[in-house]
């Protein structure tokens, strides 16, 4: 029998929305109910297909029509380097042959994997939707409230953005803002929920210290992008925090993250690694995963904004042992059916289906690629 090729690819633009809008960060201003994807199906010679995040032009595409799948993916457990803009699609499309879930295809031994695979998420919601509100009680309760109800969704981590002081509240102002609302997330939260918060570089060494010294009996799990990286402030930082016995780690390489990064995570002073999952890559991550699990630093893939995050990043899980937290950013996109995945009681579960285990709505997606995508065929 002939060996499946690329026979197929069909690139669509998808909108989707938040359950509400996202507000500021530190650096930036409103970041809004939408999400917008691209996404590429690859449907090979004897009708096999898998889908995924893809913003690859059709001049870039077209060198994948005719290819051999098992020169896309080989059996090492990663795709090839030559295909890695077209990862997603292609691990989808590699379960989908192989009748396994990605996250078995990417683990060295799926033997003991247990059904449903948990792996811990959290809510990555709390924006600053608050900053129109005048007195901090008020912006605090806001907050708060948004917690609550990823609580009552069945989250148990929260991530909470910091930083209103670098830019959209007076400095003295913010710094009090956030202290208020860290103190009542908590609250609302529970002693027993993870709470994180990010400032998108948005604080200085000083400020960062105050931060968490006021917020110490909130027990924040880490601290993410507190300013940019820079080795000398975070190695301080980090005694600082040792000093006073506060358990909050260092997290940080979410965007654009300075080269040096694994050698400080190596070094001990950066203790959560966030690189992109589409930035970085999946199969990128199963390499860096493996080399942070060496030096005992645990990993957290950043996706803020692409949603399909929430399905894809939760398959690294078993392949990584410092695999700390999925980012759920929660949102629905038409076309795209992520039933198969819910959270409960602070996990996402991840269904024992075939690639990511999510679905097209054939309509939609057609459609979508008529309006404003491309098709290519063998």
């Amino acid at each position: 029998m002939a060996e499946p090729r690329i026979d197929r690819i069909e690139s669509a633009p998808l909108s989707g929305r938040r359950p509400r809008a996202a507000g500021n960060n530190a650096r930036l201003n409103m970041h809004g109910i939408e999400v917008e994807l691209r996404v590429m199906r690859l449907t090979t010679s004897d009708g096999a297909s898998g889908f995924g995040l893809c913003f690859a032009s059709a001049e870039e595409a077209e060198r994948l029509l005719g290819v051999p799948v098992s020169n896309l993916r080989p059996d090492d457990g990663s795709v090839a380097a030559d295909w890695r803009a077209f990862e997603f699609p292609v691990w989808d499309l590699a379960g989908a042959l192989r009748g396994k879930p990605v996250y078995a295809l990417a683990a060295s031994d799926d033997a003991t994997l247990a059904q449903p695979l948990r792996v811990p998420c959290y809510d990555t919601s709390l924006y600053m939707n608050d900053l129109r509100l005048a007195e901090d009680d008020a912006g605090a309760a806001l907050i708060a409230g948004h917690a609550r109800d990823g609580y009552d969704k069945g989250h148990r981590a929260f991530k909470i953005k910091v930083g209103r002081g670098a830019r959209h509240m007076p400095l003295e102002a913010g710094v009090k803002r956030d202290i208020a609302v860290i103190k009542a997330v908590r609250a609302a939260v529970g002693p027993e929920s993870q709470i994180m918060i990010d400032a998108n570089n948005g604080y200085i060494l000083n400020i960062a210290k105050r931060i968490l010294a006021e917020t110490a009996d909130c027990k924040v799990f880490w601290l993410e992008e507190a300013f940019h990286e820079d080795p000398e402030l975070y190695a301080e930082l980090r005694r600082w925090l040792d000093a006073e016995g506060i358990a909050t780690l260092i997290a940080d390489g979410e965007g654009w993250a300075a080269e040096p990064l694994m050698d400080w995570a190596r070094a001990g002073f950066v203790e959560v690694v966030q690189y992109d999952i589409f930035s970085h890559g999946f199969s990128n991550w199963l390499d860096t995963g493996a080399q942070l699990d060496a030096w005992g630093v645990r990993t957290a893939p950043h996706h803020y904004g692409r949603h399909l995050g929430n399905y894809v990043t939760g398959h690294l899980a078993p392949a990584i042992r410092g695999f700390t937290f999925v980012e759920w950013d929660e949102a629905t996109t038409p076309g795209i059916d992520a039933s198969a995945y819910r959270v409960e009681d602070g996990q996402v579960l991840i269904p024992d289906a075939p690639g990511y285990g999510l679905k097209l709505d054939e309509a939609v997606f057609r459609q979508a690629v008529a309006d404003g995508g491309f098709e290519l065929f063998a």
